[in-house]
């Protein structure tokens, strides 16, 4: 069995547990009294959503997935204006972040700081689990354009000639 079928969907929780409240309460209404024996459920004074948000995240154990998201959204704050400007984040796999940067001389730069790099996230990350920093430039050009393009050819051969 799949690890994503051991997990309880939450949004399929939310709306069975809707529908049993609102025909409880539809069939008390016509009959005048509760469904069986049962006595209605009084609902506990009003609570803070942060409360509520931190005991949900808490029984659902979203704290690393919320910590690696706060990561992608709080780069520029994590490492400065300069480098979030010329290295993003593209993905964090298994303790690995890769990030992507915009000269490849700006990749020689970021592999030479990656050790200082990964200090810096781990304190101001908590929870985001980053093990090791994958640096890869830019992307390179395509030479696939046109319409008259070839599948699985090698490309345009007299460009520079």
């Amino acid at each position: 069995m799949s690890e994503a079928s051991n997990k309880r969907d939450f949004a399929r929780e939310l709306y069975k547990n809707w529908r049993s409240h609102s025909r409880k309460s539809k069939f008390s209404n016509q009959t005048g009294i509760g469904v069986g024996d049962e006595e209605r459920v009084h609902v506990e004074d009003p609570q803070k959503l942060e409360l509520l948000l931190t005991e949900l995240m808490d029984q659902r154990d979203w704290r690393q997935g919320i910590a690696e998201g706060t990561l992608f959204t709080e780069w520029v704050s994590i490492v400065g204006s300069e480098i979030a400007s010329h290295a993003t984040p593209v993905s964090l796999d298994d303790g690995l972040l890769t990030l992507q940067t915009t000269s490849t001389a700006w990749a020689t730069q970021m592999k030479l700081i990656s050790h200082q790099l990964l200090k810096t996230i781990t304190q101001s990350a908590p929870g985001a689990l980053v093990d090791e920093i994958a640096v890869i430039g830019p992307e390179a050009p395509s030479w696939k354009k046109g319409i008259r393009s070839i599948k699985n050819a090698r490309g345009p051969r007299d460009t520079y000639g």
